[in-house]
């Protein structure tokens, strides 16, 4: 591993491997759910609304992790909002109000020329310039996701297998969808600065959907998934030096490609032998 480490630089890979794992597990505990629920293009869309308010937050000299959760926080009262008094699904609140803060992120970058090299780091991320207070955020959002999961633990297993069982025990669908939406948000503004926000979506669902091929629990597919994430920002590192990518592409490029492998071999596994554990996921 040390010539591996050595031209890239060991400080400025394990700062890169610590927060990109940090990451990692964060996108699982809240991928998890995401996968579960089917949320994906929520996750994706959120990561497309911080857009308006990272911008914005940088023509002013703002900080962009303050102005990528105002965004998001703006973006998922929108959705919330239009979802009651609008009387629209879920998806087109969503679609809704995700190309209105893309068009919104848009016209504000395009105001300033000196925007690009930015823009580039916020939609791909830098994984590479990750630093102490980089790390501290992520740590800490990990934290949160992590309560934020076990607080609302019971609404999300009602609400996820079972809409009507949740209203009976008044665990009510609002509920779990307000928490969802959170639990999404902060995962995503807290990994941008490792993925960028386009990129961020393949940690949110790659890793947990491969885990959830072999796992049958909640809490074992959110351990598969956060190992699965650490071995796609480790392999994807390495890739990212030796053949000259972008780092965060090339860790979505590897979980994308472990989710592959998951799949091929549950094909092999199921073809073997007849299955014996029931179909479907407990909690």
């Amino acid at each position: 591993m040390p010539f591996l480490l050595e031209p890239l630089g060991a400080d400025f890979f394990l700062r890169a491997l610590l927060g990109g794992v940090l990451a990692a597990t964060i996108c699982a505990v809240a991928g998890t759910w995401v996968v579960l629920r089917g949320n994906a293009f929520l996750g994706e869309a959120i990561g497309h609304g911080m857009l308006p308010g990272v911008a914005a937050a940088a023509l002013v000299g703002a900080s962009p992790v303050l102005g990528a959760a105002a965004s998001a926080t703006a973006m998922s009262a929108g959705i919330s909002w239009l979802g009651r008094r609008g009387r629209l699904s879920d998806d087109t609140a969503i679609g809704v109000v995700f190309v209105g803060m893309l068009a919104l992120g848009v016209v504000l970058v395009s105001g300033s020329r000196s925007f690009a090299t930015d823009l580039t780091a916020i939609l791909f991320g830098d994984i590479l310039a990750i630093g102490t207070a980089d790390i501290a955020l992520l740590a800490v959002g990990l934290m949160v996701v992590a309560a934020l999961a076990a607080v609302l633990r019971r609404p999300f297993v009602a609400a996820t297998f079972d809409d009507r069982l949740a209203s009976t025990l008044g665990l009510g669908t609002r509920t779990a969808r307000f928490g969802m939406t959170a639990l999404i948000t902060i995962a995503v503004v807290a990994s941008y600065r490792a993925v960028g926000t386009l990129l961020v979506v393949a940690l949110l669902v790659a890793p947990p959907a491969a885990a959830l091929l072999w796992a049958r629990s909640v809490a074992r597919i959110m351990l598969g998934a956060a190992v699965l994430g650490s071995l796609s920002v480790c392999c994807g590192l390495l890739l990212s030096w030796h053949a000259g990518t972008a780092a965060g592409a090339s860790v979505a490029i590897v979980a994308t490609l472990l989710f592959l492998g998951a799949l091929a071999l549950r094909g092999v596994r199921d073809r073997l032998r007849v299955p014996t554990a029931p179909v479907g996921v407990s909690a």
